[in-house]
């Protein structure tokens, strides 16, 4: 009678399992919870109308109220920024929420803030000239006297304006960034891209099977999105550090060299018509939002710079460019695996 044969081991399928899982918590300890299917779903029902329209419903609640507490304030030039302000604070709300961009925010803002080094050659590189060009503006009193002219309500919608327009010039750039990393996915970039994470072994072994990863290297729809928002945060978040230092250096400066009667010319006030912070010799609300003002402009300035000119494009994707091929070629190699499309040689 013939051996009983020794029970078949195929752990191929269970260990394939095991290490998706593994890239799946990964995901989602990266900012990168649009990758796993189970929130990708979740955020597609989120942006179905039966969800969005009660959220919008009571944000426009909230909106008429606030419209209605500015009239009875007499402060009817501060409507169109009290509305901008809460449907903007109510869409990030619900993106926040309803559609799990909290994680992707706050990773992309602790690896800004956690980076901060990096900064400073960006900023020492970027600021002088950008300085010696907005202080031209600071030491114009036709500057002064349209910010001065300007109600607190106006200035800040301007602001909101400065700042919406880099975001959208950010939204149309940013999308070349990730299509530039994911055209140049092979088998080298995987290995280099995947080492040190769940899915190194299950890389190598994929390669040396002869399986192709890198054709699922292209990234579109969420996965694609969430690249961008990660972008997008990293790179808002830069911007906003450069125009706050630039919005201190011109609270200082202006501090020390716009005395009163300088300040009280160049915004066509009589004596005494400034209104001084107290405590602050030469400080005023109108230094503040002449401030505020070119900081703003600066943001935006530097914006369009940092992504246009190569000088310092490099040095302003730098902090982010090794975490995007990294997620790039974990999406490739955690796809392959997912679609069981591993040939039989490659083992579990």
């Amino acid at each position: 009678m013939a051996e009983p044969s020794a029970p078949s081991s195929s752990p191929g399928p269970v260990a394939a399992s095991g290490t998706v899982l593994q890239a799946e918590r990964w995901f989602l300890s990266h900012g990168l919870t649009y990758f796993v299917p189970s929130v990708r779903a979740s955020v597609r029902e989120g942006l179905r109308p039966r969800r969005m329209v009660p959220t919008a419903l009571v944000v426009s609640v909230i909106a008429a109220a606030a419209v209605y507490a500015a009239v009875l304030l007499e402060q009817q030039t501060a409507i169109p920024a009290v509305v901008a302000s809460t449907f903007g604070l109510g869409a990030l709300y619900y993106t926040f929420t309803a559609l799990h961009a909290r994680e992707i925010v706050l990773w992309a803002l602790g690896r800004t803030f956690g980076s901060l080094k990096l900064l400073v050659p960006m900023a020492s590189r970027a600021l002088p000239l950008l300085l010696v060009f907005v202080t031209f503006l600071f030491i114009n009193a036709e500057v002064w006297q349209m910010t001065s002219a300007l109600a607190p309500g106006l200035l800040w919608l301007t602001v909101l304006l400065l700042l919406s327009l880099a975001v959208m010039f950010l939204l149309v750039r940013l999308p070349e960034e990730v299509d530039r990393v994911d055209d140049a996915v092979d088998a080298a970039f995987l290995l280099r891209t995947t080492r040190g994470t769940p899915l190194a072994t299950a890389t190598r072994d994929l390669v040396d099977a002869g399986a192709d990863p890198a054709a699922r290297a292209t990234v579109h729809g969420y996965d694609r999105w969430n690249l961008i928002l990660v972008l997008l945060v990293v790179q808002v978040g830069q911007v906003v550090l450069l125009a706050m230092t630039v919005f201190g250096f011109f609270l200082v400066f202006g501090a020390l060299v716009m005395s009163e009667g300088v300040q009280e010319s160049w915004t066509a006030q009589q004596e005494g018509g400034l209104h001084a912070l107290p405590f602050l010799p030469n400080a005023s609300v109108e230094l503040v939002q002449v401030s505020l003002f070119l900081a703003a402009f600066s943001g935006l300035y530097f914006t369009v710079s940092a992504v246009t000119d190569d000088t310092y494009r490099s040095q302003f994707f730098a902090s982010v460019t090794e975490e995007l091929e990294r997620a790039v070629g974990m999406r490739a190699v955690y796809l392959t695996l997912r679609d069981g499309a591993v040939p039989d040689s490659a083992g579990p």
